[in-house]
């Protein structure tokens, strides 16, 4: 006898069963070898899957509830300890299978690098899309002391397959002035500060397209969540964030799959970073799942 595991903690609350009879997929990628500041990231995941046993199943915000979405917690993807090269690789043939499949991959970092090989596999599967990327960082570097593969990169990369013009970044609040540059100058979208507002603003140019949302919890700011390796103070609230999914929700945009990372839960005893980040997960299944 077993009880029932989609409410044991050990996968998102109300997880379906079976992989093949769901709409979207659940996958951790507990990777933290290239971080700048402070590592524990890879503990992220689990903890996040932890503490959603408390959340309510039914979202007021979008009248929808968790019953009404099959999604499948395939646990964290176990990468090699270390081996950065390695482990994006192994990330990368999960999420083309889960996509080969025609499912919804929702990923739990981890540090932000791992959405490296994530964008390669949706560029290969969906040719015309565009990039949504919520942050406190740019991560608009070339190289972080000399190590391309690292957690401030992943968006310059992303630029450098996708045109810059198709990413979107917001909420910007921490980078080099290079960075900075780039964002206003490359013809990206760069909105540094908020969040809501300039997505608002920029949903209609993005009607009718293709869309993979990247968050860093660390775009809220340390009151909300510090339980994260490289928190910024002047960050936007909880409250905002959840606006912004919900925004994307409601917008004519084809959300095609998205990650949260970098929730890092030893530096928050309080656990209030891994509860905000279990109800971004409810959101996102929600409203982004169709």
């Amino acid at each position: 006898m077993r009880f029932d595991e989609a409410y044991s903690g050990q996968v998102f609350i109300a997880s379906h069963p079976h992989y093949e009879e769901s709409e979207a997929v659940i996958y951790g990628m507990p990777m933290d070898f290239t971080v700048s500041f402070r590592p524990g990231s890879r503990f992220g995941p689990a903890r996040i899957r932890e503490v959603s046993i408390g959340l309510e199943e039914y979202s007021p915000y979008l009248d929808r509830h968790l019953e009404e979405v099959r999604y499948f917690d395939a646990g964290d993807i176990p990468l090699p300890f270390g081996n950065p090269g390695r482990s994006l690789k192994l990330i990368a043939e999960f999420v083309r299978k889960v996509l080969a499949d025609g499912k919804f991959p929702l990923g739990l970092g981890g540090e932000h690098l791992v959405t490296w090989p994530i964008i390669q596999e949706v560029k290969r599967r969906f040719e015309d899309v565009y990039l949504i990327h919520i942050d406190a960082h740019a991560d608009l570097r070339e190289e972080y002391e000399g190590e391309p593969l690292s957690h401030a990169t992943p968006i310059k990369k992303a630029c450098q397959l996708l045109g810059p013009e198709r990413v979107y970044s917001f909420g910007i609040r921490s980078g080099t002035r290079e960075e900075f540059k780039y964002g206003r100058e490359s013809g990206m979208h760069f909105y540094p500060f908020e969040v809501a507002q300039p997505l608002k603003k920029a949903l209609p140019s993005l009607a009718g397209k293709k869309v993979y949302v990247t968050i860093d919890i660390d775009v809220l700011d340390p009151a909300f969540a510090p339980g994260t390796g490289t928190a910024e103070a002047g960050g936007i609230s909880s409250a905002e964030l959840l606006e912004a999914i919900h925004l994307l929700a409601k917008a004519d945009v084809e959300i095609v799959g998205a990650d949260l990372v970098e929730v890092a839960p030893v530096y928050d005893p309080t656990e209030k970073t891994q509860i905000v980040a279990a109800k971004l997960v409810r959101e996102m299944l929600l409203g982004w799942v169709k």
